[in-house]
């Protein structure tokens, strides 16, 4: 698979400046149809790259203005996106290795291998944004939706409700 937002870098020359990445319209729209969006309005990446014992560490911040589908009207509705970034990309050949189950505390860096001597931050950059979209996310008009779906919510007719009633 060709990466939609692909922007390599070699890991022996890495740029000094902090990195702006910013997705065009072509990529934007790619990348929307690969996680199910409406469309994707912006996306931007602010990033510093910093060697790290033949590894490079990539910290910063992603930035999205999406429009996705509402999970319970299913209309489209506007959200915005802004997550922290902090990766590690390792050295090594991507092999296919069985998966194994690994614990990882809250503020150790994601691991991301690469082969060479370079490696796809656009791509890190694209999978971040993917992990940072609620699946679940509900939009301006789901509460109407669901009342007049005749769907209330579990305090309305949940068990206490149920002995709410018996009270009256």
């Amino acid at each position: 698979m060709t990466p939609e937002f692909s922007r390599l870098f070699d890991a022996r020359q890495l740029p000094a400046a902090p990195l702006r990445l910013a997705a065009d319209e072509t990529e934007r729209a790619a990348l929307a149809q690969r996680f199910g969006l409406e469309s994707i309005e912006r996306l931007e990446a602010k990033v510093t790259l910093e060697p790290d014992d033949g590894a490079v560490i990539a910290q910063g911040s992603v930035e999205a203005d999406i429009v996705q589908i509402c999970a319970v009207s299913g209309e489209p509705f506007p959200t915005r996106v802004a997550e922290p970034v902090a990766l590690r990309f390792v050295p090594g050949p991507v092999t296919g290795l069985p998966e194994v189950e690994i614990e990882i505390d809250a503020d150790e860096l994601d691991e991301i291998p690469f082969e060479g001597a370079k490696f796809d931050l656009g791509e890190a950059i694209a999978q971040s944004l993917a992990l940072a979209i609620d699946p679940y996310a509900t939009g301006p008009n789901a509460d109407q939706v669901r009342e007049e779906a005749g769907l209330a919510d579990e305090a309305a007719s949940g068990p206490f409700a149920a002995l709410a009633a018996l009270k009256k």
